[in-house]
């Protein structure tokens, strides 16, 4: 009888001591594999839980509530952020309440997608899938996805592009390695390059229905939407080459519209009726406008690179973050993509129809910091603009 208690006690003891175990290290947490192959699983974390300010509380490098600088500038996260945010406008919630802006972006460290209110002040964690390593995102106007571009493999050798959603259900992964991608409300534009070429391919934004749109040999190239039914592609910009930039109809034929140019890139106007080019020359940095349907071409009066701007929604006007006495000594725009060169910008204000630049934001005088601005976005009622600082990673909000 003795024995037998013995053994009840030690067989209580095990039963215990395991789920104490089950409970210390399962109960609060769980993983989804949402790869198509190989070891890319995603894990979830825990959902944030809402602060005394009533605000939901973020991953480790997250301080919480934004910093406000000034009366239109905020600082909305203090960790390092994945380039490529959304800005969109949020509806009413009555009649006598004011519309809101959502800025929409992605936690580096985590890969944690958070929303922040402008008026309201409320940083809100909405995905809490867990997508660690993601180098850039390009967001669907309506920020319901995210598609995200990270490495894998054991060399890192892999491109992976993932549709993230916003609120964190669902998700599908598209080919592996492409070369570029854009996204618009009716589309995502992909982009294939190997040794023999390049293939663009246009899907629905949940990833069907695909359709080739054109095939060229040119196999170093970038790609964006230029109007509803047109595309923008342009060489890979390097000081050390001659760029070119083209404009493709739908039925895949290219029209050049200017080159060839030293370290040319380019940016689409949302109708696709300008481009906005930069270039180099003689050492320095060059900006001009291009009319798409004419050819016929503006000098600006101020210069960065175009990856450094961003345009309103009705063409008129283009937001640019420009440095401030540029050295002569570097290459552009390539030591400023591969890190080599950081900037000291202003964020500018160009009208397109007044043909004039206007000082919008003297960065480093209200924050006695330097801002080397990229992934600039403007929400569609032009009332505010969100950059990322290329520094250090914070996502800033300027009220227009």
């Amino acid at each position: 009888m003795r024995r037998a208690l013995i053994i009840i006690a030690i067989v209580v003891v095990l039963v215990g001591i395991g789920v104490f175990a089950y409970f210390y290290f399962f109960a609060n947490k769980a993983s989804v594999s949402i790869a198509p192959t190989g070891n890319t699983s995603l894990p979830v974390e825990e959902q944030g839980t809402s602060n005394a300010a009533g605000q939901t509380a973020a991953s480790s490098n997250q301080t919480g509530a934004a910093a406000v600088i000034t009366a239109r500038l905020v600082k909305i996260s203090m960790g390092p952020v994945v380039p490529g945010e959304a800005a969109v406008d949020i509806p009413a919630p009555n009649a006598s309440s004011s519309p809101d802006v959502g800025v929409n972006y992605i936690e580096r460290q985590s890969g944690n997608v958070f929303t922040y209110e402008v008026r309201a002040g409320t940083l809100t964690r909405t995905s809490n899938k867990t997508v660690p390593g993601i180098e850039s995102a390009t967001w669907l106007p309506n920020a319901s996805f995210a598609f995200v571009r990270y490495l894998s493999g054991d060399d890192f050798s892999t491109i992976n592009t993932y549709a993230l959603p916003g609120n964190g259900t669902g998700g599908f992964f598209l080919p592996q390695n492409l070369s570029d991608i854009s996204v618009s409300s009716t589309g995502v534009l992909v982009l294939a390059s190997g040794v023999n070429g390049s293939v663009a391919s246009l899907e629905h934004t949940d990833g069907t229905h695909v359709s080739q749109i054109f095939t060229t040999p040119l196999s170093a190239l970038r790609v964006s939407f230029a109007g509803k039914s047109q595309y923008l592609a342009y060489t890979k910009p390097s000081v050390t080459l001659d760029g070119d930039a083209f404009l493709v109809n739908g039925n895949g034929n290219f029209s050049r519209i200017t080159g060839p140019l030293n370290g040319l890139a380019a940016l689409a106007s949302p109708s696709g009726k300008w481009a906005l080019v930069s270039y180099t020359l003689n050492s320095e940095m060059q900006m001009e406008l291009v009319n798409t349907m004419t050819g016929d071409t503006i000098p600006l009066p101020v210069a960065t690179i175009a990856d450094k701007c961003v345009w309103t929604t009705d063409d008129s006007t283009i937001y640019c973050g420009i440095p401030v006495d540029p050295s002569n000594d570097y290459a552009y725009p390539d030591d400023w993509y591969q890190g080599a060169v950081q900037f000291s910008d202003r964020i500018w204000k160009i009208d397109v129809s007044g043909r004039y630049a206007q000082l919008v934001l003297d960065f480093p005088n209200e924050t006695s910091a330097t801002l080397d601005a990229e992934a600039l976005a403007v929400d569609p009622s032009n009332t505010e603009l969100v950059f990322v600082n290329k520094n250090d990673g914070s996502l800033w909000g300027y009220s227009l």
